[in-house]
């Protein structure tokens, strides 16, 4: 009787598990299509704000038009012509000044996060986060105004200090590379400050255990695990300084030479005409040195997800 009366129970249980999980299956494939038909609307709206433009300048980039009989035909020639003279000058200095300032900012935005977390000051916190995310926002034409009116040939501060007599000059490549820090030094403090958040107070006392000081504890655990995070701040930092235009047009003009200044000046004919296609060769050029960037930080950030979850 027992043997009889385990027997329709364990026959149950199989029975009851190889049916729930068809069952399963069947819910999760009929959830699909609901769930593509939800994403519609994001996937529409990228491909018409992203993939039109970039269509339209991979086109542009590797075609070229006859002006007298109006043919169109693939060339190589516009991506060549941005890899040369000027316009590779122009890429050149975009990569220094943005690799400069995102590497400076990193640093000095992990140092005032790592300050605000072990200051547990909950005024300090609130105040640095409103204060990061108002100048990390604030560029443009009105912080080149700001620069100019304070440490310009004229400026106050360059006035009372004798900045001049220093050496000292707004309108270069340092002076660029430090209007660009008051925005990337701001946005690295937002960005890295969760991640600093994520280190467990478990890690360094079990570290501080086993006899390790905090060099060792930042180098052997800290370090290691925010090693993603860190260059993930990296890569937005060199994109927001890669991408900048505003600032610099009403910085430096054509003094200091980026990628940004020359694809507009191309674009508008400022220096030649009929340069609209080599302007489109450059953006080519940005969005792969971006692509280049993004794939050696993708692959670390997934390493690192598991432990700061």
């Amino acid at each position: 009787m027992s043997s009889a009366s385990s027997t329709p129970t364990e026959g149950t249980a199989g029975g009851t598990g190889s049916t729930t999980a068809p069952a399963g299956g069947t819910r999760r494939r009929r959830r699909g299509p609901r769930t593509w038909l939800a994403a519609l609307p994001l996937l529409a709206f990228t491909g018409l704000c992203f993939g039109l433009p970039l269509g339209a300048l991979l086109y542009g980039a590797v075609t070229r038009t006859d002006p007298a009989t109006g043919a169109t035909a693939l060339t190589g020639e516009h991506l060549s012509r941005s890899l040369q003279g000027p316009y590779l000058g122009s890429l050149v200095g975009s990569v220094q000044l943005s690799a400069l300032t995102a590497l400076i900012g990193t640093v000095l935005g992990v140092l005032i996060a790592q300050a605000v977390v072990t200051s547990r000051s909950r005024v300090l916190r609130d105040a640095v986060l409103t204060a990061s995310g108002v100048l990390a926002n604030f560029g443009g034409v009105p912080l080149a105004f700001a620069f100019i009116a304070t440490v310009g040939i004229s400026g106050v501060v360059t006035q009372l200090a004798d900045l001049s007599a220093l050496g000292w000059s707004l309108y270069s490549f340092t002076g660029l590379a430090v209007v660009y820090l008051y925005f990337l030094i701001p946005l690295m403090v937002l960005v890295i400050l969760p991640a600093l958040d994520g280190l467990r107070p478990q890690w360094r006392e079990a570290a501080q255990n086993a006899g390790a000081g905090a060099r060792q504890y930042w180098r052997h655990v800290g370090i290691p695990v925010l090693a993603p995070a860190l260059l993930g701040g990296f890569v937005l930092l060199f994109g927001s300084a890669f991408a900048a235009h505003a600032t610099a047009a009403a910085l430096v003009g054509g003094s200091v030479p980026l990628v940004t200044l020359k694809i507009a000046d191309a674009l508008s004919g400022n220096v030649l005409v009929g340069q609209e296609n080599v302007a489109l060769a450059l953006g080519l050029d940005m969005i792969l040195i971006a692509g280049l960037v993004m794939a050696v930080h993708l692959p670390l950030q997934r390493r690192s997800a598991r432990w700061l979850r």
